[in-house]
C-alpha cells in the first residue's frame, strides 16, 4: 500500500468515524429531548413541543440524579445542558467543522460518560442509563458500548489531528520559499 493510498484510507476512516459519532450524539440528544409519553411511533410522536420538552427534561434530570454524583442544585442545570451539548457536537461532527477541536471535545465527553458508567456499574447501582433516553438499564452491554464509543472517539481525534498535521506539512513543503529566508 502506497503512502498516498494509506492517507486516502485514513481520511475515509476518519470520515466514517466522524459520521458514526455524529449519529450517536444526535440520537442521544434526541432520545433525551423527545416526548416521553407512551404514544406508539408515528411522525406526530417525533414532534418536540415545549410541554413535552419540559417533561423530557424532568425525566432526564431524575436519571442524572440516580447516578448520585452531583449535588441536587447541579442536577437540573446539567440535565438541561447535556442534550443540547450533544446536539451541538453531533451537528458540528456531521458538518466536519473544526474537526480537531470538536472531536477532542466529543472524546472528552465520552470519557466522562465511560468513567461514570464504570463507577455506577462497580457500585451495582440498579438505574436507567439515560444515554439514549428512558428505560435503558445500566448493564454490561452499556459498558461495552460506551467503551467502544470512547475508543472510536479517541481514534477520530487522533486521526483528525494527524491528518491536519500532514495537510499543513504538505502545504508548507509545496509553497515557495519566503524571500527574506533565502540566502
Amino acid at each position: 500500500m502506497t503512502l498516498s493510498s494509506r492517507w486516502s484510507a485514513g481520511r475515509l476512516l476518519l470520515q466514517l468515524g466522524r459520521l458514526a459519532l455524529a449519529v450517536v450524539f444526535l440520537a442521544a440528544a434526541y432520545g433525551k429531548l423527545r416526548p416521553q409519553n407512551a404514544v406508539p411511533w408515528s411522525l406526530a410522536s417525533l414532534k418536540i413541543t415545549p410541554t413535552s420538552l419540559g417533561l423530557s427534561m424532568t425525566f432526564f434530570a431524575m436519571q442524572v440524579d440516580s447516578y448520585q454524583l452531583l449535588p441536587p442544585r447541579a442536577v437540573s442545570p446539567f440535565a438541561h445542558a447535556l442534550p443540547w451539548t450533544e446536539l451541538g457536537l453531533g451537528v458540528l461532527l456531521l458538518a466536519g467543522f473544526a474537526l480537531r477541536y470538536v472531536s477532542l471535545a466529543s472524546t472528552l465527553l465520552l470519557a466522562l460518560f465511560y468513567a461514570v458508567v464504570i463507577r455506577s456499574y462497580a457500585l451495582h447501582l440498579t438505574i436507567n442509563c439515560g444515554c439514549f433516553g428512558p428505560n435503558e438499564k445500566l448493564d454490561a452491554w452499556t459498558l461495552v458500548r460506551d467503551g467502544f464509543l470512547f475508543a472510536l472517539g479517541i481514534a477520530v481525534t487522533i486521526a483528525a489531528f494527524t491528518i491536519q498535521r500532514r495537510r499543513c506539512h504538505a502545504l508548507s513543503a509545496s509553497s515557495p520559499p519566503h524571500p527574506e529566508r533565502a540566502v
